[in-house]
């Protein structure tokens, strides 16, 4: 499969792997990119810091890191703290699911190309990640 989920140090199962799987491929094969492979890893707030700090050298949470070994085709990890998801679904009053799916998306437009950094880039991305999640069946 060239979409797979699994977990590191949690017990998590990801409820509508099928549509999801069919859903990211949608967005991703409408940028005009192949696939090789993504792999998405579930895990918790403490294994995500560990990550960010040994890997990115940053000392706070985060909900998702992207290890982008290759962007056409697409091949990546992407880990995301599912605690991180969690709290932000609550803080944000949306559900945990389409707050998972916020992320899972905002994970892979950043591999598309978009950028977050500035106030016009953060507006794109979040307009692309509301496209997305409004195509999502």
């Amino acid at each position: 499969m060239p979409i797979q989920f699994t977990t590191d140090d949690i017990d998590f199962t990801l409820s509508d792997s099928s549509q999801t799987t069919t859903w990211i491929s949608k967005i991703i094969h409408s940028h005009h990119v192949a696939i090789q492979e993504i792999v998405y890893i579930f895990c918790s707030d403490k294994r995500l810091l560990e990550i960010n700090r040994e890997s990115l050298s940053h000392d706070y949470y985060t909900d998702i890191i992207t290890f982008p070994f290759q962007n056409d085709p697409i091949h990546t990890d992407i880990f995301i703290s599912v605690d991180r998801v969690r709290d932000n679904a609550s803080a944000f009053g949306v559900s945990f699911d389409d707050e998972l799916r916020r992320v899972m998306i905002h994970g892979i437009l950043h591999i598309l190309g978009y950028k977050d950094h500035t106030e016009v880039e953060k507006e794109e991305m979040r307009t692309k990640e509301n496209w997305a999640l409004s195509i999502f069946q």
